[in-house]
């Protein structure tokens, strides 16, 4: 459950602005207090291909909280009870992957919501009723306050579209581009034009919904350019890539400088 001190992601969204966060697949719990302290909106701490169990899971959503920045969890799969774990831990919301029909983005709602809204698994003495410390007010206000997003992955994802859009309890729409374009026949490539194509084409329904659309970028650049187009929960970068690509651009500069100024001889 959010607490205080998170940012409120769908205030951002009611009014336009877009949301940044990257994946976190390492598992220290010390990586979402910095991207928090860095000033990321959220973190999607990733148990379908980070190396991350549970119990690291539950403290970095704590690293989370104590940064302000809200965790949200990716499942490794669209299961009632992962679902539901992530969700009393404590998260502000599940990341569900691989959604291709109504059936299983229902699925995923029911797994994430109480009474009436679905069928979460109920226990008031779990981390996100605080042990039990919220018992009176924790179903009706995790109903409230957890958010689902739900990932379009394949083309069978977007051929039903329509009918997922129509699933109440759907937060946000992402888009896996990586994914998309290896059901596409063009892998890896996701600034393909079939690729930009579906996205574009998955912004236009979702938009006239009221859905949130969500992306995976690589790039502030690319990232600031599909925010104009409307992605509003757009997720920059992926924490080992990040911690990669700092590093190799220190060893390339201390390298350049070294070099060039060792004497001739």
């Amino acid at each position: 459950m959010p607490v205080e001190n998170l940012k409120d992601l769908r205030d951002m969204w009611k009014r336009g602005t877009p949301t940044f966060g990257p994946f976190v697949g390492l598992n220290a719990p010390g990586i979402c207090e910095i991207l928090g302290h860095a000033g990321f909106d959220y973190c999607i701490i990733d148990l379908e291909h980070g190396a991350i169990d549970l119990e690291t899971a539950e403290n970095m959503v704590r690293g989370a909280n104590a940064a302000g920045i809200a965790p949200i969890i990716r499942v490794a799969v669209n299961r009632e009870e992962l679902i539901g774990q992530a969700l009393d831990l404590g998260a502000a919301g599940v990341h569900v992957p691989t959604i291709s029909t109504a059936e299983e983005a229902q699925a995923a709602v029911w797994a994430a919501k109480f009474s009436p809204l679905g069928r979460r698994g109920v226990d008031p003495a779990v981390r996100a009723a605080r042990y039990s410390a919220d018992r009176a007010i924790f179903f009706e206000k995790a109903n409230r306050e957890t958010f689902v997003v739900t990932a379009i992955e394949g083309t069978e994802g977007i051929k039903n579209l329509p009918e997922i859009l129509q699933v109440k309890g759907i937060d946000v729409l992402f888009v896996g581009p990586y994914d998309l374009s290896q059901s596409l026949g063009v892998i890896g490539q996701v600034r393909h034009p079939k690729v930009i194509e579906k996205i574009q084409e998955i912004i236009t329904l979702s938009k006239k919904s009221g859905v949130v659309v969500g992306l995976y970028t690589d790039t502030p650049e690319i990232a600031r350019e599909w925010a104009k187009q409307g992605i509003l929960y757009c997720c920059l970068g992926i924490d080992s890539a990040i911690l990669y690509n700092v590093c190799n651009n220190l060893v390339k500069q201390v390298h350049s400088e070294t070099t060039t100024q060792q004497p001739k001889t």
